[in-house]
């Protein structure tokens, strides 16, 4: 089937590379250049494990392709995606203006009915403002006997995972109330759909909101277990036996009850305040998002917090490695990241940090540019040396069983500020530590 995708960010260049993979003739359209000009050249602008091969391997066998001629984009495709950015606005809501640019672009071109897939995140109501759009451009051009099916067809990608996740999909929600846009999709999505039935097949209205209760379902399951961690830490509870014995139960299981230094990323923080606005919209309070933001907010400051108290609240002149930058492991995302609102608030205290992280290193230099309270450092081990203390914020797997003695060596005291719970409390004190974590 050929298939256009407009946007070639995060979403839309893995969805687009795996249609390519098994099979189907994908164009992928962006309006800048340099971009496309970069994968042309197999030049992948996100880190994501494995998605450089698979870029690389279906442009050189011809299924997959990079433009800017959106005319000819349109002609293309038989399925027209929207995976264009939705980032929130300054009041919390998903700005949709790059999503309804893109619904008039396909309908400046089009010259046959479409079927146009909503892919980004968007709000309760895009698929009928996006019709309406293409309605609109229809009747200006005097071509009303066109018409498109617009689709609601959610994303359900986790970063550091998003191949694997779009390659083996454990749902796929199709939101449309024609017969013709069901099939056609049921037809793109065949080759995911062999092993048991995984297409779910709703309404609109309710495909969109899918998305946003499943990831609010999920950041709040992480607000809870940093609630909780709090409330361990003041009761005298340990939270990792606390993670264990609620995650043993299959009612809740072991997903996303880490705690830890607070969720960021491109997708939580963003999709939870877009629903709340939507909530607003409607006079409906939606007092448990808000908690949920609010928690996760708090968490954020948690590391500095036991950093200020440590030091009596004297930071000017003092110096603190970090390990991990980005929201998460296996990405170079930083947006919302824990890092970043750590590492300003120790700059506003008048104190300096040595950085390392195994990818976002040139997206920090990017945000932050050679400010001089920041140095980033090539290796995990040359951002310890002279430093005051070791404060992990990202559990990358590298962190996970590091040389307790080289570090105490390095560092001015063996203090480790841990937001992740790596390491064995008992242990750390037997090796002399002074080990500040979470909820323990």
């Amino acid at each position: 089937m050929k298939v256009t995708v407009f946007g070639i960010g995060y979403v839309g260049l893995v969805q687009g590379a795996v249609l390519a993979e098994v099979g189907h003739d994908v164009v992928c359209v962006d309006v800048d250049q340099a971009k496309v000009e970069r994968l042309k050249q197999g030049q992948i602008p996100i880190y994501e494990p494995g998605l450089e091969s698979l870029v690389r391997e279906n442009v050189a066998a011809g299924r997959l392709s990079f433009t800017t001629d959106a005319a000819a984009a349109v002609r293309h495709g038989a399925v027209q995606f929207i995976a264009v950015g939705t980032p929130p606005d300054e009041d919390g809501s998903a700005d949709l203006q790059y999503v309804l640019a893109v619904a008039e672009t396909i309908a400046t071109h089009m010259e046959s009915h479409q079927t146009v897939v909503d892919k980004s995140t968007v709000p309760v109501g895009t698929a009928d403002k996006v019709a309406e759009r293409i309605t609109g451009v229809l009747a200006r051009r005097e071509r009303s006997d066109l018409g498109a099916d617009v689709v609601s067809n959610p994303e359900f990608l986790k970063e550091g995972s998003a191949v694997a996740d779009c390659m083996k999909p454990d749902r796929i929600v199709i939101g449309t109330g024609s017969e013709a846009a069901q099939e056609l999709m049921r037809e793109l999505y065949a080759p995911f759909n062999r092993n048991h039935e995984k297409i779910i097949v709703m309404d609109v209205r309710s495909a969109e909101l899918t998305k946003y209760a499943a990831n609010c379902m999920l950041a709040t399951k992480i607000s809870f277990m940093n609630e909780m961690s709090n409330l361990a830490e003041q009761l005298g509870a340990d939270i990792e036996m606390v993670r264990q014995g609620i995650g043993s139960d299959p009612r809740i299981g072991y997903h996303f009850i880490y705690p830890g230094a607070g969720y960021g990323g491109s997708c939580f923080p963003k999709d939870v305040q877009a629903l709340i606005h939507t909530a607003d919209s409607i006079d409906f309070d939606a007092k448990l998002l808000k908690a949920v933001e609010n928690r996760n907010n708090t968490q954020k400051t948690v590391l500095f917090n036991k950093i200020w108290k440590h030091f009596g609240g004297d930071l000017a002149g003092r110096t603190f490695a970090i390990w991990g930058l980005s929201f998460k492991p296996n990405t170079d995302d930083m947006r919302e990241a824990p890092s970043r609102v750590l590492m300003e608030a120790l700059w506003q205290a008048g104190a300096r940090v040595q950085a390392y992280d195994p990818e976002a290193m040139q997206e920090t230099q990017r945000l932050y540019g050679n400010r001089d309270e920041l140095t980033l450092c090539g290796t995990k081990e040359a951002a310890l040396r002279g430093a005051e203390a070791l404060v992990i914020v990202t559990e990358w797997p590298a962190f996970k069983a590091p040389d307790f003695d080289f570090i105490s060596e390095q560092l001015q005291q063996p203090l480790i500020f841990d937001g992740r719970n790596l390491f064995d409390p008992a242990r750390m004190a037997k090796k002399g530590y002074s080990y500040y974590s979470i909820g323990r």
